[in-house]
């Protein structure tokens, strides 16, 4: 098993570096859609959807990312109608920070079609278009986004093997732990500070600020890993699918970032006005 993750790893990195430095913004349009299509695909899975509504579902969700990213420019590798997503990341971040606290609390079930197919088009659709947005203000922009997910992720995994002793969610995700949670927030603020100092940022007064936007975008990760988790627990399922050899399906390997990008969008679209 370990043989099987390190060796899909290389190859997903690989595979996504070569994607996101040499397509043309068009292509990588493609990409984003296809890999929104086959997310929607495990989501059917989970919501327990028939195969018929399943597959309608990936077709719906993959032509909605290549018609709204197409009609932002973001096909063409312009940034200008990114604000037209606006409402989107909106919709997107209030889910994450007020619904799905709640959702993991109450635990509640995709018990209903026309739900569960609103709530995937929330948490699927907003994060292909950030993937295409954030990779046309730049490829390592994009990159950078995901590092701090994926550090956070390691960390917590390593930390928690180590230390971990109290459980974060036991009856969501047991092997999570509050330990974990806290060596994901040390390597993340290692991370961002150490990437700004590299940068020869100068953060002046500003140091407090970011220190409390890496710790917010921890915890917004750790939030998509253990919603998740509870819709698999709930659906009966050890991964969201099988296409990935050691790691599960493409769910499994996007759930921080479907909490994370399209924040970091909409602030990206903030900033910029």
């Amino acid at each position: 098993m370990l043989k099987d993750r390190v060796l899909t790893a290389i190859a997903l990195l690989v595979g996504l570096l070569a994607a996101v430095f040499l397509l043309p913004a068009s292509l990588w349009l493609v990409v984003c859609a296809a890999l929104c299509g086959a997310a929607a695909w495990e989501w059917g899975a989970l919501a327990l959807f028939e195969q018929g509504l399943r597959l309608s579902t990936a077709v719906a969700f993959a032509a909605a990312c290549a018609l709204l990213g197409w009609s932002a420019g973001l096909g063409s590798g312009q940034l200008g109608g990114a604000g037209a997503l606006v409402p989107l990341y909106v919709l997107s971040a209030l889910f994450w920070i007020f619904v799905v606290p709640l959702w993991l609390r109450g635990k509640w079930a995709l018990s209903n079609p026309m739900l569960a197919s609103l709530v995937g088009f929330v948490v699927l659709v907003p994060t292909a278009l950030a993937m295409m947005q954030l990779r046309t203000m730049g490829p390592w922009v994009l990159l950078g986004t995901m590092a701090v997910v994926w550090v956070a992720d390691i960390a917590a995994y390593f930390t928690g093997r180590a230390f971990g002793r109290r459980k974060l969610a036991p009856s969501i995700s047991p092997g999570k732990t509050w330990e974990g949670a806290a060596g994901a927030a040390v390597a993340v603020l290692a991370f961002g500070f150490g990437v700004l100092a590299m940068r020869g940022a100068e953060l002046q007064g500003g140091v407090a600020v970011i220190a409390v936007v890496l710790l917010a975008w921890t915890a917004v990760s750790i939030v998509g890993d253990l919603f998740e988790s509870l819709l698999k627990r709930q659906a009966g399922l050890k991964d969201s699918g099988n296409i990935l050899p050691g790691h599960g399906g493409i769910l499994d390997r996007i759930d921080s970032l479907t909490s994370t990008l399209p924040m970091v969008a909409l602030g990206a679209v903030w900033l910029a006005r």
